[in-house]
């Protein structure tokens, strides 16, 4: 295990009910307040009308930026930089999905950086600092709502990369599970897919005695698996969407991972599709992780093994180590299709005309992925395993 230090400072505030809250976490940041959602599904479930009602309580300044997109796009973290700057913004609140929460964190930084915010994207410059914000999650997926990560498109250029910073960490989050009741059941899919995928990245490592980390990210899984069925059936049962939020924050939070390094490699490989094709992020690992996986096996087979007898209950007598860890790579596949995640690249339309595009995009910064390194040729192999 290698040394870590550990630090989050979002504070969590998790319950039915605790949208008040706000009353009392933005006042001690100031009384300029942009608001920044999504496509006006929080007007339809009527969040927005509450939230606007208490910010109104408190006397703040309200601005808004409307429009964010499920793959946010660096334009409209341009503009919402813009409307920091020009009224003195002192708080921003992102109320929806991790898609929301993403753009906000470039926005906060942005809004204190002179150039322009793609530069913080690709790291030409350094964030050093950020306007303070906060979240009201309606989505369990990404983890955004306790991480200091963002993942922002550009669509003109094709580009969509992660990036993160230790002032872009959201000052509280208020995770009530009733505000994703209205969540359509194609999404709540794609939510359990990507929370599962980034147990998955932190299992997928190289370093010796995680016993305590490799069981948290079993447990974790098993969780999902289990809830998961049952609230696609029950999309308004207030139980199993608190279980399947906070196992969504809790798979990105940073705890499950001290003391190594995970792959990421697949995280990369979607970008690079979703920044051609424009799919869901959900839907983009569903169709790519097994294939990693697969083609990923021959690193370190025992932990494939490992994962397909704890998490998939494989049987393991007369069969190689390869065998079983091929077996729990067909479970977690069958798994994907039984709750209607999609399994191939057609299912989205995408054929093999812009495969070389993709590997361009996944290829930008070299070679990637700490559990295999992987280069042109296997990035190719796995989207050509995956149309």
């Amino acid at each position: 295990m290698e040394n870590f230090t550990f630090w989050n400072p979002t504070k969590l505030i998790f319950g039915k009910g605790q949208l008040e809250q706000i009353k009392s976490e933005i006042p001690q940041y100031g009384k300029k307040v942009l608001l920044v959602y999504g496509g006006g599904s929080i007007k339809r479930s009527g969040l927005y009308e509450k939230v606007t009602t208490l910010l109104t309580e408190i006397g703040v300044e309200l601005f808004e930026l409307s429009g964010v997109e499920p793959n946010p796009r660096i334009t409209t973290a341009r503009k919402g930089v813009e409307i920091c700057k020009r009224e003195g913004i002192d708080f921003l609140l992102a109320v929806g999905g991790g898609s929301v929460i993403d753009c906000t964190k470039l926005i906060a930084a942005g809004a204190k950086y002179d150039g322009d915010a793609w530069d913080l994207v690709v790291r030409k410059a350094n964030v050093r600092e950020a306007l303070p914000f906060g979240t009201v999650l309606t989505l369990a997926a990404t983890g955004s709502e306790m991480n200091a990560g963002s993942v922002i498109t550009n669509w003109e250029t094709n580009e969509k990369y992660g990036w993160g910073s230790a002032v872009t960490y959201p000052k509280f989050s208020i995770l009530d599970p009733v505000n994703t009741y209205t969540v359509p059941k194609n999404q709540t899919i794609y939510g359990i897919v990507d929370m599962m995928s980034h147990v998955l990245e932190h299992y997928f490592h190289r370093e010796e005695d995680t016993d305590f980390q490799d069981r948290m990210c079993e447990s974790l899984l098993i969780t999902v698996m289990e809830n998961a069925p049952k609230l696609l059936n029950d999309l308004e049962n207030y139980q199993l969407r608190a279980t399947i939020l906070y196992s969504g924050t809790m798979a990105l939070n940073g705890i499950l991972n001290k003391g190594y390094s995970g792959d990421w490699a697949t995280h990369n490989l979607e970008h690079a599709v979703s920044a051609v094709y424009d799919i869901p992020h959900g839907g983009g690992l569903a169709i790519l992780m097994p294939n990693w996986m697969k083609h990923s096996q021959s690193a370190k087979p025992e932990r494939l093994k490992k994962l397909a007898v704890r998490v998939f209950g494989v049987e393991t007598g007369g069969k190689s180590t390869e065998e079983i860890g091929l077996e729990g790579i067909q479970r977690l596949r069958e798994f994907w299709n039984s709750i209607e995640a999609p399994s191939r690249l057609a299912d989205y339309d995408i054929d093999d005309s812009k495969l070389e595009l993709m590997a361009d995009r996944a290829m930008v910064n070299g070679e990637f992925g700490n559990f295999k390194k992987l280069n042109r040729d296997d990035v190719l192999a796995i989207y050509r395993a995956s149309l």
